[in-house]
């Protein structure tokens, strides 16, 4: 057997003195009848230590980077070797260490321009691991960052503050559109003959010096708080095809159950690749113009790369907001996109129920029967019938200007939107009619992380969160970190230091 060098000697004799005080800690343990909690406990604590020593070591084999007197540069300048040590404090999973290293520029006093052992860990620009920050903003993703603070200090046994998980939050979400631009196209055999885009605004309340006193003036008169920006979230997937018949959906709207025949026979495909996206930005002018900007243009490039080519058939679903759609049509001209435009069903059966009311109560079998009926007709490719409907009930009863106006605001969105209320033929072609993609995205990107008990944002803040968040609901976290630690080695250290031919780092083995 080959004799240990003096460093492997070291490595042995310092890893050896901790995992022999964790096997007296079981061996003590068992005598005293200890319960298996405490056992676990103190095991979950020795292994942290454990951890940290075989870092350490692993730190103390690196050296401190130390390359020579000067290095000579790819233009042929010369950097000089300073006479101190640099100290940096690196914050791990298993704890807290201070790296002594070695640093060269032009001349002692003036900017430091490399750090060879920095290069050589490919160590990331702030204090954080990239494990660490990997933990830090995933759990960031789902909880208030002092909740994730409390959580991962029970785990790992120390502190982080609040505002630097914030920074960090901030500082790992400017990686995010470069991630979505470079982000692989799913694969033929793995997507849908359909491919859907959806959008929708949702509300984010702001920290009082972001809202703007006018709107939330005009807000007020209105009756609302006035204290939210309005954020977009978009989402696009793919989709096989599922035929069904206007009665299907008018039994899944009513509930009714009763007719077996009208029931789907087929089990509704799932969505594929579905790929969530929110942002809250303004320009100087406190316009909607860079969110929109980003996020259509954003399912633009989806539409692009997944669909193009496949020759898919494109489907936009949203509610009647005029905004969304003129931005969306914007980004995907019709001169170079075929898009199949869908009225979302279910705001369009809200306005049928709001002229329902108009006539009847609410609640009452009129109502629900009058309703029911039109429903059957939107379905039915009847859109111009049920406004024929309206307008001339309206003229044969005895109604307030308030109710009258009501029928105009029905009538005037159903005009406004004929051309995508078309639903006996996209259920015919076995698109979906309903916009629930979003409505849960929204749900679950803003609603569910930042609508919690006392939250308030900044621009800043809610949408660094977006973006971050937005990569976690899309299932693609793991890739994006990975992603974020190449660019950040490429970003920090664009130049190779190869130290490990230079014979100044000792080799560590752990035999």
């Amino acid at each position: 057997m080959p004799s240990m060098t003096d460093r492997e000697v070291q490595i042995k004799t310092a890893l050896l003195s901790t995992l022999n005080e964790l096997t007296d800690f079981l061996i003590v343990s068992a005598q005293d009848r200890t319960s298996a909690h405490d056992v676990e406990q103190g095991l979950w604590q020795r292994m942290l230590a454990l951890g940290h020593e075989a870092l350490k070591q692993f730190f103390i084999g690196c050296g401190t980077g130390d390359v020579g007197e000067s290095i000579v540069q790819a233009d042929g300048s010369r950097l000089k070797r300073f006479d101190a040590l640099r100290d940096r404090t690196y914050l791990t999973v298993f704890g807290e260490f201070s790296l002594p290293r070695t640093v060269y520029g032009r001349r002692e006093g003036q900017k430091i321009e490399r750090v060879p052992l920095d290069a050589r860990l490919q160590l990331p620009e702030r204090k954080f691991s990239p494990l660490l920050q990997d933990w830090n903003q995933s759990m960031a993703t789902e909880l208030p960052f002092g909740k994730v603070n409390a959580c991962l200090t029970r785990i790992l046994g120390f502190e982080q503050s609040v505002n630097s998980l914030e920074q960090s939050n901030r500082g790992l979400s400017g990686s995010a559109a470069a991630f979505w631009k470079a982000l692989p196209v799913p694969t033929a055999t793995e997507e849908g003959e359909l491919l859907v885009m959806t959008a929708d605004g949702k509300g984010v309340v702001m920290r009082p010096s972001e809202q703007d006193e006018q709107a939330v003036a005009a807000a007020h008169k209105q009756g609302r708080p006035g204290n939210k920006k309005m954020a977009l979230i978009g989402s696009v997937y793919s989709v096989d095809p599922y035929p069904r018949l206007p009665e299907q959906i008018l039994s899944s709207l009513f509930r009714d159950a009763s007719d077996p025949s009208s029931l789907p026979k087929s089990k509704r495909p799932p969505p594929k690749h579905k790929r969530v996206r929110g942002a809250l930005l303004r320009n100087a002018q406190g316009k909607t113009d860079p969110q929109s900007d980003e996020i259509f243009g954003w399912m633009a490039d989806e539409v692009r790369q997944r669909g193009l080519p496949g020759k898919k058939t494109l489907v936009m679903i949203m509610d009647g907001q005029e905004s969304l759609w003129s931005s969306g049509l914007k980004q995907l001209p019709e001169e170079q996109f075929v898009i199949t435009e869908i009225l979302d069903l279910i705001h369009a059966t809200s306005y049928i129920w709001s002229a329902s009311h108009v006539f009847h109560r609410k609640g009452s079998p009129e109502a629900i029967a009058f309703a029911k009926q039109q429903i059957r007709c939107l379905l039915n490719n009847g859109v111009n019938e049920v406004i024929t409907t309206l307008r001339r009930k309206s003229q044969q009863s005895d109604l307030a200007s308030t109710a009258n106006e009501t029928l105009e605001t029905v009538c005037g969105y159903f005009v406004n939107h004929a051309h995508r209320m078309r639903y006996k033929d996209y259920l015919d072609q076995g698109l979906p009619v309903a916009s629930g993609v979003i409505e849960g995205a929204c749900r679950n990107l803003v609603k569910d992380r930042m609508e919690q008990s006392g939250m308030r944002w900044t621009m800043k803040g809610a949408h660094a969160m977006l973006g971050l968040r937005s990569i976690q609901l899309s299932d693609l976290w793991e890739d994006f970190m990975q992603v974020w630690r190449e660019g950040e080695s490429q970003r920090l250290y664009p130049v190779a230091e190869d130290c490990a031919n230079d014979g100044l780092y000792d080799q560590v083995r752990f035999a």
